[in-house]
């Protein structure tokens, strides 16, 4: 299938083709002819199966063929997103589509709003009126509060991710939104999973919505190789060093438990000469910012993350991910390695773990359907072996999945995107700007704008 065979305008098919695009993926395939139809939409879709450009592309082409403009202080299209890195990719997304560069130059009027930054610029770009608003919703509230924003012209409403944003706990600010907006609205709403309370928000704010899931929940590709290093706990920072220095020029993703581990990490890495930066809720946005572009660019090698903080990494041609600790929810592990063995491409997986990880282990194996090889590193075998467990009916292909807290849903699709596979991001602070208690959040992008949503991780 082709993407002029999903009634996508000329313009669209020229961005894309500048882009490089050349065949659609399946939630493309699935979910562009229903919204340019006009059907709302509750697709199942992770990030990485392509699921921006499957709202973005057509949503572009049906606000060109009403090519009017936004009052002061409105959108006519809004995006909520679970975190600024997602919001930013987004953004950015929209802006190619739409072709504003080149030939293709277009007119549209879009920005971000996320908390981290000051209101100030948001105010402004607010003011005249936008064709597209990415928001994130704590900030978003402080808006409406302001009155900064106006939502009544709303005619496109996307919730991109809306299981990471109920995990996050903005439901509450999620519902105080879409009680701002027009009933007569086309909503599409994006989530990995739907559980009880995504169904329920649909059923209480969407018109007949179509469905679409696309492939199987918490998959894995098939080019990533994973494997464990046992090790002692207070062998673990050595087995680290030792695993970086044998290809120190090899970009790799590494992921700590806590903001505080990881900048402990980095300290550690750039002491033994590594090239290493840290990415983390505490961090700014310039310095999220600057730490991205610099391990994109190869500058800084080895990039240490927290699992909310990296939602919105967007990494192509990752060769390996270490997961320094192992995340306290198996599905995290997913998320993480999702960076790795991207289009066909072989990835590493590996982990160091520890006796007090044990069981995290296993629930990951249950998760994935597979025991991962257990390889001890010469001169760092921990005391003693750790227990193995054979997985139990996990979800590999074929199985049925285990009830989890995120409910079903879908994950990774085989088929061709220029984001590949994707996981955690950034989280929300606690407080007013959150609007609830931080959580896991996730993600991705090529930040641009300011503004960004006050995030934990």
């Amino acid at each position: 299938m082709s993407f002029e065979s999903l009634g996508l305008s000329p313009a669209r098919l020229s961005a894309l083709a500048e882009l490089g695009y050349a065949e659609p993926t399946p939630i493309q395939q699935s979910a562009i002819p229903l919204v340019l139809a006009g059907h709302d939409l509750m697709a199942g879709a992770q990030t990485g199966t392509g699921k921006t450009a499957a709202f973005a592309l057509p949503l572009l082409d049906r606000l060109e063929a009403d090519n009017r403009r936004a009052g002061p202080k409105q959108a006519r299209v809004l995006v909520l997103t679970p975190t600024r890195e997602l919001a930013l990719q987004v953004h950015e997304s929209f802006r190619e589509y739409a072709g504003t560069s080149g030939a293709n130059k277009s007119r549209l009027k879009s920005a971000t709003v996320f908390g981290g930054v000051g209101m100030q610029p948001q105010v402004q770009a607010l003011r005249g009126g936008l064709d597209v608003l990415v928001a994130c919703p704590g900030r978003l509230i402080d808006h409406m509060q302001q009155r900064t924003v106006d939502l009544s012209g709303v005619e496109y409403l996307v919730l991109d991710e809306a299981d990471r944003m109920l995990d996050m706990g903005f439901l509450p600010s999620i519902k105080r939104i879409l009680g701002a907006l027009p009933k007569d609205r086309q909503t599409l709403l994006f989530s990995a999973t739907f559980a009880d309370e995504i169904k329920a928000l649909a059923a209480q704010f969407m018109r007949d919505p179509q469905q679409v899931q696309i492939a199987a929940r918490n998959s894995v590709a098939a080019t990533v190789q994973h494997r464990v290093h046992p090790v002692n706990n207070d062998r673990k920072r050595d087995l680290l060093l030792h695993l970086l220095s044998e290809d120190s020029r090899r970009q790799t993703l590494v992921f700590s438990r806590t903001k505080h581990g990881a900048d402990k990490l980095v300290r550690i890495l750039v002491r033994a000469g590594l090239k290493a930066a840290a990415i983390h809720g505490n961090k700014s946005q310039g310095a999220r910012t600057k730490a991205l572009d610099d391990f994109k660019s190869g500058r800084v090698t080895t990039l240490v993350a927290t699992d909310i903080a990296a939602r919105g990494l967007d990494i192509d041609q990752l060769p390996a991910v270490i997961n320094y600790e192992l995340p306290m929810v198996a599905e995290d592990y997913v998320h993480r390695i999702g960076r790795t063995g991207r289009a066909g491409a072989d990835g590493q997986a590996i982990s160091l773990v520890s006796h007090d990880e044990v069981k995290r282990l296993h629930a990951i194996q249950k998760l994935i359907g597979r025991e991962i090889k257990q390889q001890p590193v010469v001169g760092f075998e921990p005391e003693s072996p750790l227990a193995s467990a054979r997985p139990q009916h996990g979800n590999g292909a074929g199985n049925k999945p285990p009830r989890s807290r995120h409910g079903n849903g879908q994950n990774r699709s085989n088929g061709p995107s220029r984001n590949g596979g994707q996981n955690r991001g950034n989280g929300q602070n606690a407080g007013r700007h959150a609007g609830a208690p931080a959580g896991r959040g996730s993600r991705r992008g090529k930040p641009r704008n300011a503004g960004g949503q006050g995030q934990r991780g």
